[in-house]
């Protein structure tokens, strides 16, 4: 006797398309983009065949963050929690020490004659730091200038940055303004 061959129910799939399509949907739909990463900078405009300004080394904050995320200020090696007070200390150069920044008096409107700070920071990363390690470098060098901010606006106006006037802000951003530059990612020993 012959054996009837047997055979099993088609599983119907017209509809699988449309099932996927709308699982697609979902989760585009339920998904949450991260859009606030980087960093908020006003950049200069670009000028061409500009000779560089000549500054004194000791006017210069070196920030040097390795492969390893090892953090060095000026040839120290030095944790991340230290950057905003070696900062204030470089620019405030209160003792007038050799080793910090130099000052020079300078007309500022609203202030009047004011020593104010020649120190740059600069900040040198090298190509495999750690995208973290180097904002949290960055947020520090921030929190220390806007804290010199609110420090002097407290000791010249009696209150905080946010409560001056747009005129007082802009009077103590000359007077304290955020130096930094950042050189290209190098290897970094």
């Amino acid at each position: 006797m012959a054996r009837k061959k047997r055979t099993f129910p088609e599983v119907p799939s017209a509809s699988l398309a449309d099932i996927a399509f709308l699982l697609i949907i979902f989760f585009i739909v339920s998904t949450t983009m991260d859009v606030d990463t980087g960093i908020y900078r006003v950049l200069p405009q670009w000028v061409d065949d500009v000779e560089a300004p000549k500054i004194n080394k000791r006017n210069t904050f070196v920030v040097l963050i390795n492969k390893n995320n090892d953090l060095a200020i000026n040839g120290e090696f030095t944790q991340v929690s230290e950057i905003k007070d070696k900062l204030k200390e470089f620019i405030l150069n209160p003792q007038d020490n050799q080793s910090l920044s130099e000052k020079k008096e300078e007309m500022i409107e609203g202030i009047g004659p004011f020593m104010r700070s020649q120190g740059i920071v600069s900040l040198q990363n090298d190509r495999g730091t750690d995208y973290g390690a180097y904002m949290q470098v960055q947020n520090e060098l921030v929190k220390g200038f806007n804290e010199l901010r609110n420090d002097f606006a407290m000791q010249r106006f009696g209150m905080k940055m946010e409560k001056l006037t747009e005129e007082q802000q802009e009077a103590v951003k000359k007077a304290f303004p955020t130096a930094i530059s950042e050189a290209e990612p190098q290897e970094i020993k």
